[in-house]
């Protein structure tokens, strides 16, 4: 009997993302909007067949944490889910009636919180000082739609090779390229930055910026306030 209610829950969550993603609107139009204009996260959701809409917020983002302010684990989740519901706030006053997901990543070392690098040589720093520790990373998730607010944090830990002459040639490299300037902690595990993870703890798709496990299950709860 335990496993026909496994199954049935299955079944149900299954056509519920059928139902809401599988099919349009009224207006013919995609029912999430993803408050982003980060290719890695609109490519995630299209690797699971989600259909959405990308519309980046226009305002800038809030600064909430300075580079010496020390945080924990509370503060942190507490940052990137502010940033991912500032933006998801702003797309959804555009959006009435449609389901909008902001999301924000931070990296966070010995209580440093890093978001992305001024420049190559900020990048650079960056990237020294993750080499050799275990840092982590954590995405907050918001999905907002008429007046109803969902959110939730996902941490993943992140651990780099130690700083060798090696290691200097892969940074200086990846840094100098620019292709590191755009992502949280100046780097990426999805791209040339995968050569200096030596191992990682938790959900792979959070490092590179949107859990999708956990952004589905957020969805599902989040249809039943609606």
């Amino acid at each position: 009997m335990s496993k026909c209610f496994i199954m049935a829950g299955i079944l149900c969550r299954s056509i519920f993302v059928c139902i809401l993603f599988g099919m349009r609107n009224r207006t013919g139009k995609p029912n999430l909007v993803l408050a982003s204009k980060s290719p890695r996260r609109t490519a995630l959701l299209k690797m699971v067949g989600i259909d959405h809409v990308v519309m980046p917020a226009r305002s800038e983002e809030p600064v909430l944490f300075s580079s010496d302010e020390i945080i924990d684990e509370a503060r942190a989740r507490e940052i990137c889910c502010q940033l991912a519901e500032s933006k998801a706030k702003e797309v959804a006053s555009r959006f009435p009636g449609r389901i909008v997901c902001g999301a924000d990543t931070i990296v966070v070392v010995e209580g440093r919180c890093f978001g992305k690098p001024e420049d190559e040589s900020d990048a650079k720093r960056m990237l020294r000082m993750l080499s050799g520790k275990t840092h982590q990373v954590y995405t907050g998730l918001c999905l907002i739609s008429n007046g109803h607010l969902l959110s939730d944090a996902v941490r993943t830990d992140v651990t780099f090779y130690p700083w060798s002459d090696e290691m200097e040639t892969l940074v200086n490299t990846y840094a100098d390229s620019g292709v590191p300037l755009d992502k949280a902690g100046a780097y990426g595990i999805q791209d040339f930055g995968a050569l200096l993870v030596e191992r990682i703890e938790g959900d792979y798709y959070n490092v590179v910026g949107f859990p999708l496990a956990t952004f589905w299950r957020l969805l599902a709860a989040f249809e039943e306030t609606l």
